[in-house]
């Protein structure tokens, strides 16, 4: 039988896979500050190695993932003549290429009920949601959001072709079905029509009294008088005298309404708000348009997937740092934030650029991992964080949320490679590794988590509830196993990693497994390579005209 053929986007080097080495982390708690016991982390080093280095413990944790990767726009220098602070210059095969990894690995990390939303723009954009749609599944698609970011005005207005002032923002779910959206409003201006209605912000609304057509037939209702001498002060009219597209059953509420002029009708839906009629016209309430927005009473309205409201302008000193390309406003994050978390939620950003999404999730009381691969990690993120944590950033959404400072942040950044080749060609452990490094890393290879006993030297990390793995670069011999075998448990399994051990010894416990390092992890990834950041010098020649 035929292969069955798919819709899927293609390109050259797809199906070559990227075998990405599992880097442990290390902290170094000279550059952690504020809060000791914070959990949030900010990870120094090539975001691809360090999604791989996150992968095996935060699997099915993060609860959202915000990243704005470089865009491929095919240029050095931004907009307004500014050396950029990523390479964009790629080849479009390529800038996929190194994506769909990272896409993947995100995906795996995302809880069930997860959202990722990236930033891009039209170059790459829709070739972006094609992947998106294959890596997530077309089904768990949530949104695709305009943001506006800037306007046609200056050299921009006379620009001889169309005028770029919006970016593209994708959303997925991990799983639609589990994702739980959160209503976020905006403020609005003050609506006009509202101009003669007397609004009393503390009157009892939820007191108020609406009369249905059996109420007003009811000529007991000692409420009614009431609702004909001061409901109509408290509400404001607009006509709908084109209802051809209404429902049967709300036209025919409009017209009863109209016969019975002096009536205010209320009509209840099943799945809708009740509605209430006037005359034929419906009575919209002014209380209904109010909202608690950024600790406001305001008239407000339901943000939607068009965003021009994001203020993109001053934005390069945002938090006290300057990154002139690129830089996301804090409240665009504060949105997608509400939109899709709740306090305490694990929030990742893999393109952490200046730290706008570690500082929101900060200033919001989530919890985050912001990876970083540049300098910028060092000289905008770490200051940025530190005056977030000392209460001395008042700028971005800062008075929106009533941040006055706190929490904490630790520092880790990558370890080198495990192996490196000697000067014959061979691979040898890195002698960057400690005992306890090695350890950690082998265990990482191995699918255990590190975690090592203090009363059993051979327990330094488990699989499961019974099975261990002990690594040492000493050789293994019969007589430390058999002291090793009579110290395990009934139904307790050992994975040992040594350097070398004697003959046979590998078939001599049915429940110990004996494999020599590095020969039993070689072939698995790629080591030495310290780099999958999207900066590509030669990009490969394509012999088609489009690319």
């Amino acid at each position: 039988m035929a292969n069955k053929q798919k819709l899927e986007l293609t390109w050259i080097g797809k199906d070559t896979p990227i075998k990405v080495e599992p880097r442990i982390l290390v902290h170094d708690p000279t550059k952690d500050y504020g809060d000791k016991n914070t959990d949030n982390m900010l990870i120094y080093g090539d975001n691809l190695l360090a999604l791989k280095a996150l992968e095996q413990e935060y699997a099915g944790k993060v609860k959202c993932i915000y990243i704005d990767p470089p865009y491929n726009t095919g240029s050095r220098i931004d907009a307004d003549g500014n050396e950029v602070g990523y390479d964009d210059n790629l080849e479009h095969s390529t800038w996929l290429s190194l994506m769909k990894p990272r896409l993947e690995i995100m995906r795996n990390l995302l809880s069930n009920d997860g959202s990722i939303w990236i930033s891009i723009d039209e170059k790459e954009g829709h070739y972006l949601k094609v992947l998106c749609d294959e890596v997530f599944k077309r089904k768990n698609f949530i949104i695709q959001t305009i943001v506006q970011r800037g306007a046609a005005t200056g050299h921009k207005a006379i620009n001889p072709t169309p005028v770029q002032v919006c970016d593209l923002m994708l959303a997925y779910a991990k799983d639609k079905d589990s994702y739980v959206y959160h209503p976020v409003y905006k403020s609005r201006e003050y609506d006009e029509a509202y101009n003669s209605i007397i609004i009393n912000y503390e009157e009892p609304y939820n007191q108020w009294h609406f009369c249905s057509l059996k109420e007003y037939l009811n000529q007991n209702n000692k409420s009614l008088q009431y609702c004909l001498t001061h409901f109509p002060e408290r509400i404001i009219r607009f006509a709908q005298p084109d209802y051809a597209n209404v429902g049967k059953d709300i036209r025919e509420a409009i017209d009863l309404s109209k016969k019975n002029p002096q009536i205010i009708y209320k009509h209840s839906r099943t799945a809708h708000p009740d509605l209430f009629l006037l005359n034929g016209n419906r009575i919209l309430f002014y209380k209904d348009k109010m909202r608690l927005v950024d600790g406001k009473l305001v008239t407000a309205e339901l943000v939607t997937n068009l965003w021009t409201d994001m203020n993109y302008q001053g934005i390069a000193r945002e938090g006290g740092v300057t990154f002139k390309r690129g830089k996301k406003p804090e409240v665009q994050i504060k949105r997608i934030l509400e939109m899709s978390t709740e306090k305490g939620d694990l929030v990742l950003d893999s393109f952490l650029g200046s730290g706008t999404t570690a500082a929101v999730a900060h200033k919001m009381h989530r919890k985050y991992i912001g990876v970083e691969m540049a300098l910028h990690c060092h000289t905008h993120c770490i200051p940025r964080l530190q005056k977030v944590i000392d209460g001395m950033d008042q700028g971005g959404i800062s008075k929106a949320v009533g941040w006055k400072g706190g929490g904490g942040f630790k520092y880790y950044y990558l370890a080198p490679s495990l192996l490196n080749k000697d000067k014959y060609g061979q691979y040898v452990i890195s002698k960057e590794y400690n005992a306890d490094m090695l350890a950690a890393a082998v265990a990482k290879h191995e699918g255990f988590k590190y975690a090592p006993s203090a009363e059993q030297f051979w327990k330094q990390g488990q699989s499961s509830e019974t099975d261990y793995i002990y690594t040492t670069t000493n050789h293994v011999g019969a007589e430390l196993l058999s002291g090793i075998a009579q110290d395990m448990k009934a139904g307790e399994s050992l994975l040992v990693c040594c350097k070398s051990f004697d003959s046979g010894l590998s078939a001599r416990f049915a429940n110990i497994t004996v494999k020599k390092i590095p020969a039993a992890i070689l072939g698995r990834c790629e080591f030495g390579k310290d780099n999958y950041n999207l900066n590509i010098i030669n990009p490969p020649i394509i012999d088609d005209e489009e690319e």
